[in-house]
């Protein structure tokens, strides 16, 4: 069993105007960097056998201020990146909702299997971060791993870990640079 100490990214400008960041090189804003470096210092008396984080700029930033002052290097992994928000990379959420329509909560398992037009489905990002995670553990088995990664790609692993409906990710999602602890492979239930 591998401990993976999972991590959002700090916060950006998009996160503010609520806008689809999901596989857009967005950075960091001033508080999302301040953010990061409050968490180094947070980490600082931890041992992790490794840093891993998503190749997208707000993620990397994120790991690199925790892992420089650990004096550790960082893995990009883009198996961990956010969900792929297709054409509405880059929109406003409200003006989506506004074209496509409110998502229904009571949608249950269908809601799974929804996608932007030309992104990926909360199941298909859920079944890559396994894979990530599935990679992380093998390479460092009983170990302690930090993982920076996106919020959904984040809560996706957690539902998983914690044996949550998945149709709950949304729920599980974490405000910028907030630490959740999960063990890897998840126990069976």
């Amino acid at each position: 069993m591998t401990e993976l100490w999972l991590v959002r990214h700090g916060q950006t400008d998009w996160n503010l105007e609520g806008r689809y960041q999901g596989h857009f090189d967005v950075p960091l804003n001033a508080v999302g960097l301040q953010q990061a470096a409050r968490l180094a210092e947070k980490l600082a008396g931890e041992c992790f056998d490794a840093i891993y984080c998503s190749d997208l700029l707000r993620a990397r930033v994120t790991a690199e201020t925790v892992a420089e002052r650990l004096s550790m290097p960082v893995i990009p992994l883009p198996g961990l990146r956010e969900i792929n928000q297709g054409e509405w990379q880059g929109r406003y959420l409200a003006d989506v909702r506004a074209e496509f329509g409110e998502p229904d909560p009571n949608a249950g398992e269908e809601m799974l299997h929804e996608r932007a037009p030309g992104g990926e489905s909360v199941a298909e990002v859920a079944a890559r971060l396994k894979l990530a995670a599935d990679e992380i553990a093998a390479a460092h088995p009983g170990g302690k791993v930090l993982v920076v990664t996106h919020g959904l790609a984040l809560a996706a692993l957690v539902c998983q870990a914690r044996n949550i409906p998945l149709q709950q990710v949304y729920q599980q999602i974490p405000d910028n640079t907030v630490v959740a602890v999960i063990n890897w492979p998840p126990e069976q239930s």
